[in-house]
C-alpha cells in the first residue's frame, strides 16, 4: 500500500460506536516519549468524541513498549470493568536485533492477553525504522496511530458487545 501522501488514521465518523457505556484504558510507553504522548493525546481525544466519559477512561505510564503486555494483564485483571486495553509505544530501529526481539514479543504477548481475558488489547505500537517516520505516525503526515487505536477500540468494544 502506497503510503507517501497518505493520512492512514482518517475515518468516517459516522461509522464509530457511540463509547458512552465503555471504560477503556490507554497505557502509553515513556520510552520515545515525544511520539507516545502524542498517540496518548489522540487516542485520548478520539475516545472523548466519540462519548467515552472522562471518568472511564484510565491513563498509565510503563517504563518501555516491553512493559505494556504486563500492563495491559494487570489492568485487565485487576478491573474487570475494563472494556478494553490500547497499548501505545515506539520502537526505532537500532544497529542490534533488539528492536526484532522488543518488536515480537509485544505483538504476541497483547494478542495473548487479549484472547486470555476476552476482551480487545489493541496494538498501537509504532515499529519505525527512523524518528521521522515515528513522527509521521504519531500526528504527522501519515495520521496519528492512536487515533487508530482508538478507533480500532471502538468498533470491538462494540463487536463484543453483539457476540
Amino acid at each position: 500500500m502506497e503510503t507517501k501522501k497518505t493520512n492512514l488514521s482518517d475515518y468516517d465518523a459516522t461509522k464509530i460506536p457511540d463509547g458512552a457505556n465503555y471504560r477503556i484504558a490507554i497505557v502509553a510507553a515513556e520510552w520515545n516519549g515525544e511520539i507516545t504522548r502524542a498517540m496518548l493525546d489522540g487516542a485520548y481525544k478520539t475516545l472523548t468524541e466519540h462519548g467515552v466519559k472522562t471518568d472511564n477512561v484510565i491513563l498509565q505510564h510503563v517504563p518501555g513498549t516491553f512493559e505494556l503486555t504486563s500492563a495491559a494483564d494487570i489492568l485487565l485483571t485487576k478491573n474487570r470493568d475494563l472494556d478494553a486495553v490500547i497499548c501505545i509505544g515506539c520502537v526505532i530501529q537500532g544497529e542490534t536485533r533488539h528492536f526484532d526481539f522488543i518488536c515480537e514479543s509485544v505483538a504476541n504477548g497483547l494478542a495473548s492477553v487479549s484472547v486470555k481475558h476476552s476482551k480487545p488489547v489493541i496494538f498501537s505500537v509504532l515499529t519505525t525504522n527512523n524518528i521521522e517516520q515515528a513522527h509521521d505516525r504519531a500526528g504527522g503526515k501519515h495520521g496519528n496511530k492512536g487515533v487508530e487505536g482508538a478507533v480500532t477500540a471502538l468498533k470491538m468494544c462494540a463487536f463484543a458487545d453483539k457476540a
